[in-house]
């Protein structure tokens, strides 16, 4: 039988994923944007795209990834700073709020080893009585259990609050963030609280985006779910120094670890608290730019859509192609996108209707109790190394799912999002002829 999962509110009092630009993409591969620079102005020029045209009103978030901060010492108190050479942050916030936009920041756990002697604000207590060790990053590992330590994240935040910030990713978070090349400490779920909990206090509703490819055993799965309101699914897809942004094997696995992702909810959860991070969508420019074909691209697309997961770009919003502003703008895709938000897709394997990892895979997203579903048809392509599935089947192929395979009965009105075509009422099957990286993207 099929068991419906659905999406409740987030424990920051969101009900849908973030969508928006991050910056972490054209940092990490300057060959796909040559005219970028990580500083105030450029972030402007890409994120005002965001409030204009088909964008405007669909992508709210503004998001800085790592390198806004000051990276070795905070200010007297250890609370972090921006790096006045490139942002002057509470003038971006009140930009990015004029154009009707939020803005995201970038942090990690722990405060900086520089600033161990400085005194935690409102306390008497200094930062090196709470945080100490080193777990790479130029940084000290805190004690959870100390109050001390609420009240640094606490005045942190409250800084954050006053600037204007509205999202937060904390990155290099354990367990999880595996291949991190630094000296983490094995389970630092407790910053993950910490600054939940500073968000709570400081009045401001922010988004907290926890990161990367986090641990998701039943203890920690619920500790994400109570505290943050999106998590990384899968490490980086990006090709750091590349002259193209992914490539098709790393989406295949970004594919592979939702489907485990969303396999761990279906068994610990009825609903989610939480939403997939399936990490920066990079679909909007050709496949020069981009590396993946039209067909990849829309693959992409519509399994970051029907994940509902967030849906934060990372190409260069003023280089975008049709297909890539149809991709992220169609707005029978993002009518979906509000259905997903609600009700995620899982796998439903055609011929047996299992969860595995498959070359030719089917996916449904609810249906709602008024008998509204998403179906997804893929065909993966050869396995890259990477997907979880093993097969190198090549060419054209033809995907099915039906109704039992995909645990649902009845008569259903079929449409076919991306080519904007009615398929009639269907009482038994969808199916289609796929090539390698192709998909189809059904609204029953």
């Amino acid at each position: 039988p099929l068991k419906v999962i659905s999406y409740a509110q987030t424990p920051n009092g969101f009900r849908s994923p973030a969508r928006g630009w991050n910056t972490f993409a054209l940092q990490a591969n300057p060959n796909t944007a040559p005219g970028f620079q990580f500083d105030q102005a450029h972030v402007l020029t890409q994120c005002s795209v965001l409030a204009s045209g088909s964008f405007k009103g669909h992508y709210e978030t503004c998001s800085l990834d790592s390198g806004w901060s000051v990276g070795d010492h905070g200010d007297d108190n250890g609370r972090l700073i921006y790096d006045d050479t490139l942002f002057d942050i509470p003038s971006l916030a009140s930009s990015l709020h004029a154009l009707g936009l939020d803005m995201g920041v970038y942090v990690v756990p722990g405060a900086f080893l520089s600033d161990v002697n400085k005194t935690i604000l409102g306390t008497e207590t200094t930062i090196g009585e709470v945080c100490t060790g080193n777990e790479g990053l130029l940084r000290c590992i805190f004690d959870y259990t100390r109050p001390e330590t609420q009240e640094w994240h606490n005045s942190v935040v409250d800084q954050f609050a006053s600037w204007g910030v509205d999202f937060v990713k904390l990155d290099f978070v354990t367990p999880g963030s595996p291949d991190n090349g630094q000296s983490l400490p094995a389970d630092q779920s407790g910053s993950v609280i910490a600054w939940h909990n500073a968000i709570k206090n400081s009045g401001r509703q922010m988004r907290l985006d926890i990161s990367w490819k986090l641990d998701r055993t039943q203890k920690y799965f619920d500790i994400w779910n109570s505290n943050a309101d999106s998590m990384r699914t899968d490490q980086d897809l990006n090709n750091s120094g590349s002259s193209t942004l992914v490539s098709w094997g790393t989406v295949q696995r970004a594919i592979d670890n939702y489907r485990q992702w969303i396999v761990a909810g279906l068994q610990f959860f009825d609903e989610l608290n939480i939403y997939p991070d399936m990490d920066n969508l990079v679909v909007g420019n050709p496949e020069s730019i981009s590396g993946l074909s039209d067909g990849q691209r829309t693959t992409v697309m519509t399994h970051w859509i029907g994940a509902g997961a967030n849906l934060i770009i990372g190409n260069d919003m003023t280089t975008l192609d049709d297909l890539g502003t149809n991709l992220l703008t169609n707005s029978q895709a993002l009518q979906v996108a509000a259905f997903t938000a609600q009700y995620p897709m899982q796998p439903r394997n055609p011929g047996s209707g299992g969860q595995d990892a498959t070359q030719f895979q089917a996916w449904i997203a609810g249906p709602s109790p008024s008998g509204e579903a998403v179906v997804i048809l893929v065909n993966l392509g050869p396995d890259n190394g990477q997907g979880g599935f093993g097969t190198q089947t090549r060419g054209v192929q033809t995907v099915t799912a039906t109704w039992q395979d995909l645990g649902i009965s009845g008569q259903f009105n079929v449409q076919d999002i991306w080519n904007n075509k009615s398929l009639g009422v269907i009482g038994d099957q969808v199916s289609a002829q796929l090539n390698e990286g192709d998909s189809v993207l059904l609204h029953l």
